[in-house]
């Protein structure tokens, strides 16, 4: 009886939109989400103190091109390569999107 309540409640979230893919479209609430988990280096919005790279206001392009490198390993970093690996490659455009409009 618990596993069958348990098997309902998740088909149930599936159908509700309660579990969403990574490549699904995020909404501004997600993105920004997701957007100040970078704020601990990167600044809030992405605007860093001196000595941290400022992701705010750099063209979506750069920044999505940059994630990518260091998800594949293409770009050395300390942090940046294992924590781009976590991200989908929509989630880092969507991210790139972020903080390129960020002003």
């Amino acid at each position: 009886m618990k596993w069958t309540l348990l098997a309902q409640a998740g088909v149930l979230l599936v159908f509700s939109g309660g579990v969403r893919g990574q490549d699904q479209p995020m909404d501004a609430l997600q993105v920004r989400s997701l957007a100040a988990t970078c704020a601990a280096c990167h600044g809030t919005q992405g605007m860093a103190q001196p000595g941290m790279a400022s992701l705010a206001g750099t063209s979506k392009e750069a920044l999505l091109q940059k994630m990518l490198d260091f998800k594949t390993g293409k770009e050395a970093a300390t942090l940046m390569h294992q924590i781009a690996r976590g991200y989908s490659d929509a989630q880092l455009g969507a991210l790139a999107a972020y903080f390129s409009s960020a002003r």
